[in-house]
């Protein structure tokens, strides 16, 4: 399997990267995985729509898509899984042919329709409210978790 993410902005926080590079490592044993980051919309003036930001962002992941990838959008009104279901999730995705899986986090105002509307999926992480980079330190924790249930490995303590 090969998870790719696809996200607005890089890491600039270091206990953020170090957390990144931790589980990043740990998904080598069951796959690849290839993380592009692209441009982070610069700060608008007061006022300024948040819908103009994600628009742009949006057309931003998009153009880096693949027309005809798997792709899982990560957003705060997605469906909600438990880590068993995230497992299942994924390994029916592998039995039925996937052998990539693309994800997608949006920067700082979230989404855009667009993107949402072009995901074969959309999911939140929780109904907390997470930053776009921790957002993706969890996924990759989660995604993590999920192999090793899948696999039937000890980490995941139920």
């Amino acid at each position: 399997m090969t998870f790719h993410l696809l996200c607005v902005g890089k890491l600039s926080l270091p206990f953020i990267r170090d957390g990144v590079a931790e589980y990043s490592r740990r998904l080598e044993r069951y796959g690849q995985l290839r993380t592009l980051e692209v441009k982070e919309e610069k700060s608008r003036p007061r006022g300024e729509d948040s819908r103009l930001i994600r628009a742009a962002e949006g057309q931003r992941l998009l153009a880096q898509l693949p027309a005809s990838a798997c792709a899982i959008a990560l957003d705060e009104q997605g469906q909600q899984l438990c880590s068993e279901e995230l497992a299942q999730l994924l390994q029916q995705r592998m039995l039925h042919g996937c052998s990539a899986l693309h994800f997608l986090i949006g920067g700082a105002y979230g989404l855009s329709d667009a993107v949402r509307q072009r995901a074969d999926q959309v999911l939140s992480l929780s109904r907390l409210t997470w930053t776009h980079q921790m957002a993706r330190l969890l996924l990759l924790e989660q995604l993590y978790r999920a192999m090793t249930i899948i696999r039937n490995e000890p980490y995941h303590n139920r």
